[in-house]
């Protein structure tokens, strides 16, 4: 059975000496569903909504998460991250939004992804709330990454 990085011999929380790795390529990819009305999603493409364009703010509310991700997850490392994009995909009563994060270094950008993931659907809900309290944000999970010791994974 695996040990948990996070915890040193005595059980306490500590952040990991990342000193002795590797600097790889590493990248990591998140999704996650934001369930709305149709008529809030038909909101968001026309472009009309009060606030102004809900998936250019996700995006920049994404990229900043993933840039922030050390001050808001207590144990991350901070990261020189060299890329975070974040796409959206509009179906008939969801749209889904996918983080991509990638860095040059010694640890994985996993939480980068997912935090960026995340953040970006909660600036959806704070552009459209006023129009649809009813949004459910779901299925937020890691898809991929790559890179490091632990070598690539893929969700099935």
């Amino acid at each position: 059975m695996k040990t948990l990085s996070h915890l040193n011999a005595k059980g306490e929380a500590h952040m990991v000496d990342v000193s002795a790795k590797s600097v790889t390529h590493r990248t990591a990819v998140a999704r996650a569903r934001v369930m709305m009305k149709a008529a809030t999603l038909k909101l968001i493409k026309s472009g009309a909504a009060k606030k102004g364009d809900v998936l250019a703010t996700a995006r920049i509310a994404g990229i900043l998460a993933a840039k922030k991700t050390s001050d808001l997850i207590p144990l991350c490392h901070p990261l020189a991250i060299t890329k975070v994009t974040l796409d959206f995909t509009l179906a008939a009563q969801h749209l889904e939004v996918e983080a991509v994060v990638k860095v040059e270094g010694q640890t994985g950008v996993e939480m980068e992804a997912l935090t960026a993931c995340s953040v970006a659907c909660l600036a959806i809900y704070d552009m459209v709330k006023a129009v649809d309290r009813g949004i459910i944000i779901t299925d937020l999970r890691l898809v991929e990454k790559t890179g490091g010791k632990s070598g690539p994974f893929k969700a099935k």
